[in-house]
């Protein structure tokens, strides 16, 4: 096993595909960033705070989940950053406005298994080991990438669905599609495109003030050998063997003690591989995978995500990785930072603590240039009638509001290279731009 990649999980992989529109072609970047020195006061506020849930691709802090006896490898020491967070552009693999090069990078799934940037797609929440970013001469933010993880939250069939709500229910768990979702291109009408007891799979984050998940991305599935999801322990009956996870209730009685975690207990949280089939109104676990271990001492470490253990605005977890703020400045307040508030930190990780220099509120930032969806590439395919172009395998729709730089809207033709900037289409698998620059 290389130093990059998670330890061995016990959360099979049900499938791995060819390129998707809303997918990277393979050789794109990616992103992802920073950490920090460490004190006691952090290590005590990781005990504090103690496990929290994580978020989807492999979870806060480098580790991986390993099964009970499993040994976790951290985040390498020889790329000194670590960021987590979602996929919102290619060309490289753009995550919190960072673009990273991931040419020599080692990417893996949720399941440790090697794969490659083909894989990434748009919304998809990914942990990034990397070098030291570098801002000047570029008005995008720039790094190398060492090693990627993406997984996703939940693999399972759509048991039902709220239009109204604009939710689905996807093994017991409530999933909230928003304005920035995104689906994959075979759901080209969006939410109204995912039928009930369709296979569905989500990446997103966890609400632990409500217990749902907030998708990120939805990819419909046309099979699979198991189902599978992370969540937060609850109702532990170790006499029964059962527990359940949001509104899923799971036996592992057919598990031999071996491969049931020590450390399994209310508030842990897990990556359960399930049977595609219940049994008596139980989900049946074929394997269970706990979070263990800290990522190691790094010098930057940015994470965007929900919290998702709080004690106070100087004491939290965001997606799982314990973070002290009590030296770190909040440009927006602390007004609004809550139990499953969208937050960005920066600072440093010492002793599996997240020792923040900087607390923000995504609630206030979701229209800075950093949060929209980027793509850099050569344009490959131009319909002037549609008014979209395909730059990175992502089809681009423009319009009377997009302004241009560099050139003009006769200028989109193939061949050339532009750096677009906007939102998600209605569509919610296309890129509505904005603004498109000419390189």
């Amino acid at each position: 096993m290389n130093p990059f990649t998670p330890a061995l999980l016990d959360l099979h992989c049900p499938h791995r595909r060819a390129p998707r529109a809303g997918r990277a072609a393979p050789g794109l970047l990616m992103e992802m960033a920073l950490a920090s020195s460490a004190k006691a006061l952090a290590l005590a506020v990781a005990v504090a705070l103690g496990l929290a849930a994580c978020g989807g691709g492999g979870g806060g802090g480098g580790t991986g989940d390993t099964a009970a006896s499993g040994t976790p490898v951290l985040a390498s020491a020889t790329t000194g950053a670590f960021s987590q967070g979602t996929i919102t552009g290619f060309g490289s693999i753009v995550v919190n406005g960072v673009r990273f090069d991931e040419s020599t990078a080692t990417i893996t799934d949720d399941a440790g298994n090697r794969s490659t940037a083909a894989a990434l797609g748009l919304g998809m929440r990914v942990e990034v080991d990397h070098g030291s970013i570098v801002t000047a001469g570029s008005a995008t933010a720039t790094a190398t990438a060492g090693a990627v993880r993406f997984g996703s939250l939940v693999l399972g069939k759509v048991s039902a669905k709220d239009a109204a709500a604009s939710s689905l229910t996807v093994l017991g768990q409530v999933v909230d599609v928003t304005p920035s979702t995104v689906f994959d291109s075979t759901l080209s009408a969006g939410l109204s495109a995912v039928a009930v007891g369709s296979l569905v799979e989500v990446h997103g984050v966890v609400d632990a003030a409500t217990g749902h998940i907030t998708a990120t991305r939805v990819e419909a599935e046309a099979s699979a050998t198991g189902y599978k999801l992370r969540g937060t322990v609850a109702a532990l009956d170790s006499t029964a063997k059962t527990f359940q996870i949001g509104g899923a209730s799971i036996s592992y009685a057919g598990l031999a003690p071996s491969a049931v975690p020590s450390t399994l207990a209310n508030g842990v949280t897990l990556r359960v591989q399930l049977a595609t089939a219940q049994t008596g109104g139980l989900w049946v676990a074929t394997s269970l995978g706990v979070k263990t271990g800290k990522p190691a001492d790094l010098t930057t470490v940015q994470v965007r995500g929900a919290v998702s253990a709080f004690t106070s605005a100087t004491a939290f977890s965001v997606d799982g990785l314990a973070v002290d703020a009590s030296a770190a400045t909040f440009p927006d307040g602390k007004t609004g930072l809550v139990l499953g508030a969208a937050v960005e930190v920066k600072g440093a990780m010492a002793n599996g603590v997240l020792v923040a220099t900087q607390v923000e509120l995504e609630t206030r930032h979701q229209d800075d240039d950093d949060r929209r969806w980027q793509l850099f590439g050569a344009i490959t395919a131009a319909d002037a009638t549609a008014k979209t172009v395909v730059v990175r395998g992502v089809t681009v729709t423009y319009g009377d509001a997009t302004t241009y730089v560099g050139g003009t809207v006769a200028d989109l033709r193939v061949g050339r290279k532009v750096h677009v900037k906007g939102t998600v289409g209605s569509t919610r698998t296309q890129v509505q731009a904005s603004s498109i620059t000419f390189e």
